[in-house]
């Protein structure tokens, strides 16, 4: 008989998650580390850039089992992330658990078949499975259910059972707490904001500059991969009113050849793409140290305002 609720599984456990298409498989997969799940539809984009990609199921099956089989041998926690609704794709998975002692459990996840359908229609083209295949994936996942036990599953639990929200957010929590250095590390500090702002991909990119001048004061960063790079000014007193924010530095819009600094406020890793790509150099919050703001009329009002900004440019290039 079926166990309608499932307490922690054990240690050398091999997960196989099985439902149709739209289930929900890769969002109850995500609770567990990226480390313990094998995912068809990233082992698909793996061998050819493309998750959606029909033709490469086969090479991204041999690549699951390859890699199913050495996590086997550790007797690693593992959980596979693919549809499984029929037999002949759940025995190669069963076998490389029972080759090397491991406990095979299988978590059906029941979403109607409504509900599946529906969130196919968000989904990019690649990745849409039509109505008619999703509709046969889940009839045979209901049909497996009568032969689970007997293909070599000593364990059969509905997702719905799973008690997975706890472990989830107890994971989440340790990371934001490293993070923070909530638990005796010295965490991300300062760069929490970058992170914030544009994503944890440019934390290994980026250098804080102590000793620049070049931003009136505040602190400067640089984003370096080979010979491009990235200018970035940490501004703590945006528009007068304590807020934080960053500034990337770009071509004076006025001057090929100004002494000065222009600068753009940056909000997001697009606004760092944009600059590096020219796509700001007449953006129109430019400001520069010695033209001022990217406006011809304010320029032609003030001339003292200019004068005043050169000679801030020049202090600055002297030190």
């Amino acid at each position: 008989m079926t166990e309608l609720i499932y307490p922690e599984m054990p240690e050398h456990s091999l997960v196989v998650l099985i439902g149709p298409s739209g289930a929900g498989k890769s969002t109850i997969a995500r609770t567990w580390p990226a480390s313990q799940v094998l995912s068809l539809d990233a082992l698909r984009e793996v061998v050819s850039d493309d998750a959606g990609d029909q033709d490469a199921t086969g090479d991204a099956v041999a690549a699951l089992h390859l890699l199913l089989e050495a996590r086997m041998r550790r007797r690693l926690f593992t959980v596979v992330d693919a549809t499984n609704v029929t037999a002949a794709a759940r025995e190669p998975l069963v076998a490389a658990a029972k080759r090397h002692d491991m406990l095979p459990i299988a978590v059906m996840v029941t979403t109607p078949g409504s509900v599946c359908i529906e969130r196919q229609g968000p989904r990019p083209a690649n990745r849409t499975v039509p109505e008619d295949v999703v509709v046969k994936q889940r009839q045979d996942m209901v049909d497996s259910h009568r032969t689970l036990k007997a293909e070599g599953f000593p364990e059969v639990v509905f997702s719905d059972s799973l008690y997975r929200l706890l472990p989830f957010l107890e994971r989440l929590s340790g990371t934001r707490q490293a993070d923070l250095g909530l638990d005796g590390s010295d965490g991300l500090g300062e760069l929490n904001l970058v992170r914030r702002t544009f994503g944890e991909e440019i934390l290994p990119l980026w250098r804080w500059k102590p000793g620049s001048n070049v931003a009136g004061g505040d602190r400067v960063a640089e984003i370096r991969l080979g010979q491009m790079y990235l200018t970035l000014a940490l501004r703590t007193d945006v528009d007068g009113e304590g807020d934080v924010g960053f500034d990337v530095m770009v071509p004076c819009p006025d001057d090929d050849e100004c002494t000065g600094y222009a600068w753009v406020p940056a909000y997001s890793v697009t606004c760092l793409f944009r600059a590096l790509n020219g796509d700001l150099d007449d953006d129109e919050d430019i400001v520069c140290t010695v033209h001022g703001p990217n406006n011809d009329d304010d320029q032609d009002d003030d001339p003292d305002g200019r004068a005043d900004l050169e000679e801030q440019a020049l202090e600055a290039i002297r030190g």
